[in-house]
C-alpha cells in the first residue's frame, strides 16, 4: 500500500507542512521559519506567531503538495499538531487540517507535537523496543520510556525551566540575539568550564531534571562581577553553562538506560541539536554498546511536519482519528494524550 499522510505543524514560530509516504520517507518538508520577526522582541511574540501562520500555511500546503508531486486524491489521511505548543499557533494549524480533511473526505489525524519529536527519528532507521527517548526543546525536558509504537510513559521530567528555556534566558545575559542555543553551544566548544555552576539533582535518586537554579546562578555571578567590575570571559561562561545543563542530562539519562531495560536511545527536540549534548551522549553511550544511540539529522531537529507525519503513519495504523471537532490541548502531556 502506498500510504500518504499530509502532516501540519504550526505548535510554536515554525509553519511546516510535509507529505510523508508509508512513514519513513519525506517526500516534501516545507518549514517557513519566523525567527526574524521574533528577534527584535527577544522571543516568541504569540500573537506575532499567529498571524504569521495565518499568511503562511495555505502557501506551505500548496509548496509541499507541489514538492512530492502529488494531488489531494493521492492522499490517505491528513495529521496536525494539536498540542502542546502556542494555543494561537496551533489553532491555526487545526483549522488549516480540519478543513482540508473535510473538504477531501479524508480521515485526521491528531497526534501530540512531542511524540512528534521522538519519531523523528524513523527518518534515521526503524525504531527498537523496549527504548528511552531523551526529550529537550524550549518547553520540554523529559525522558520518556517506549515499549511499543505509541505508548510514551513519562519516567524523568523538568521541575522547573526545560533546559532549552535556561538557554534562552541565559543567552539574554550574554546579549545574543534571540535564539542563542547555537551561539551558546558554538562559545562553549572555545572556553573552558571554569566557572562551575551547580549540576542541580545530578545525584538524586531520580530521572527529574532542575534548570531553574542553574539559570538563577549564572545570571547573580554576572550580576556580581559587573558590580564588582569584574570581566568576565564570555566564552567561558558558555562553556560552564552547557557543561552543567550538558553533564545533568546525561547523567540522567544514562541512569535510566541502566535502569530500563533498552535497546535504542532517540534525543531528541530542538537542544538536540546542541553539538555539546550530542558528543557528550556519544561518548558516553560508548560505555553500552547494546544501546543503539539514534540522534535525528539537524534539520528534524527543531519543529518540522515530516516528524509530525512520522508519527501519523502510527496513529493511523491504531485508528487513533480525530473528529471535526477537535480542539487545541497546549498542555497536553503524554499521560493525558490520545497518542
Amino acid at each position: 500500500m502506498n500510504e500518504l499522510i499530509l502532516a501540519i505543524e504550526s505548535s510554536c514560530d515554525e509553519t511546516s507542512v510535509a507529505v510523508i509516504q508509508n512513514g519513513e520517507t519525506i517526500l516534501s518538508n516545507i518549514v517557513a521559519s519566523q525567527i526574524k520577526s521574533h528577534q527584535r522582541f527577544g522571543g516568541v511574540v504569540p500573537e506575532v506567531a499567529s498571524r504569521h501562520h495565518v499568511e503562511q500555511i495555505t502557501i506551505c500546503i500548496e509548496d509541499a503538495l507541489t514538492e512530492a508531486k502529488v494531488v489531494p486524491e493521492d492522499l490517505t489521511a491528513v495529521a496536525v499538531t494539536y498540542g502542546p505548543g502556542l494555543v494561537g499557533a496551533l489553532l491555526i494549524g487545526l483549522s488549516a487540517a480540519k478543513a482540508f480533511a473535510w473538504a477531501h473526505d479524508l480521515p485526521l489525524l491528531p497526534v501530540n507535537h512531542m511524540a512528534g519529536h521522538i519519531y523523528a527519528a524513523r527518518f534515521v532507521k526503524p525504531l527498537v523496543f523496549p527504548l528511552m527517548a531523551l526529550l529537550v526543546s524550549g518547553g520540554h525536558t523529559e525522558l520518556v520510556y517506549m515499549v511499543e509504537d505509541g505508548s510514551f510513559e513519562i519516567i524523568g521530567e523538568t521541575r522547573d525551566d526545560a533546559a532549552g528555556e535556561a538557554y534562552d534566558k541565559v543567552g539574554r545575559v550574554l546579549g545574543l540575539p534571540y535564539p542563542s542555543g547555537k551561539e551558546i553551544d558554538r562559545l562553549a566548544h572555545i572556553g573552558q568550564d571554569t566557572y562551575h555552576f551547580p549540576r542541580a539533582m545530578i545525584h538524586e535518586d531520580n530521572y527529574d531534571f532542575s534548570f531553574s537554579g542553574l539559570k538563577s546562578a549564572f545570571i547573580n555571578h554576572v550580576h556580581n562581577a559587573e558590580q564588582r567590575g569584574e570581566t568576565l570571559v564570555p566564552n567561558d561562561l558558555a562553556a560552564s553553562f552547557q557543561a552543567s545543563v550538558v553533564d545533568v542530562l546525561v547523567a540522567k539519562t544514562i541512569r535510566a538506560c541502566q535502569s530500563f531495560p533498552v535497546k535504542q536511545l532517540i534525543v531528541a527536540g530542538g537542544v538536540a541539536a546542541n553539538q555539546g549534548l550530542r558528543e557528550a551522549l556519544e561518548t558516553a553511550m560508548l560505555d553500552y554498546p547494546e544501546i543503539e544511540l539514534l540522534i535525528p539529522p539537524l534539520r528534524l531537529c527543531g519543529d518540522n511536519a515530516a516528524m509530525i507525519g512520522a508519527y501519523a503513519h502510527i496513529a493511523l495504523q491504531k485508528q487513533r482519528i480525530g473528529s471535526l471537532d477537535l480542539n487545541a490541548d497546549p498542555s497536553v502531556s503524554f499521560m493525558h494524550s490520545q497518542n
